[in-house]
């Protein structure tokens, strides 16, 4: 009983420490190759799932995290594709650094229209996203098509600004991945099936923190 911990700054501060102790037995250093915001994505990925496979299948674009930290301190737009992913998401973070959290998933435009075309409420989401001033950072976590989507609008000349791909599933989910990833959007993407909502979350949040610590 006198080991248990119960603050809840104390949990995530000896989870953290286990992971990367974990991490250090497999090799993952801060170093040339993995630098200490990418080794803290990488841990809060892990933190959220207890899933060590996202040491392996997290891939960044080059300069990836550099950008988007410019974006979030530039106050970039953040859309998800799911209000769970956009309630997982500090929006007390997101206010400090000017940047507005948006999800346009339940809106009962983006319903009908999905209805009448015959696609994903997740597709015509990103659609109306690509409508918005500024920059924009998509963290989308369930909906593979909604990186298809992207991929489709930046193959006809839209520019997202920073995309978190990690959908999760079976169907569409590992090539709608490789979409982003053989493109020049800057991106996170967690390759494999593998990712959710909480996961895009925490690349968000985990951004946020390191920013802060700063």
């Amino acid at each position: 009983m006198e080991n248990r911990l119960y603050n809840p700054d104390e949990i995530q501060k000896k989870s953290f420490s286990i992971i990367k102790d974990e991490l250090e037995k497999r090799g993952f250093l801060p170093d040339g190759h993995i630098t200490s915001l990418q080794l803290d994505v990488i841990i809060r990925c892990i933190h959220t799932t207890a899933d060590f496979d996202y040491a392996d299948n997290l891939v960044f674009s080059d300069g990836a995290l550099d950008e988007i930290e410019r974006l979030i301190k530039a106050g970039a737009t953040i859309v998800t594709d799911t209000n769970m992913a956009l309630a997982g998401i500090s929006a007390k973070s997101a206010e400090s650094f000017g940047c507005e959290l948006k999800c346009f998933m339940a809106e009962p435009d983006v319903g009908i229209e999905a209805k009448e075309r015959g696609i994903t409420r997740a597709s015509v989401s990103m659609e109306k996203a690509s409508a918005l001033k500024g920059d924009v950072i998509y963290a989308v976590g369930n909906a593979p098509t909604a990186l298809m989507t992207l991929r489709d609008l930046h193959d006809r000349g839209y520019r997202p600004a920073f995309v978190i791909g990690v959908p999760v599933g079976f169907v569409n989910v590992v090539e709608a991945k490789e979409m982003i990833i053989n493109s020049d959007i800057p991106h996170i993407v967690a390759r494999g099936n593998k990712g959710g909502s909480t996961v895009a979350a925490a690349i968000v949040n985990a951004v946020f923190a390191w920013i802060r610590g700063k």
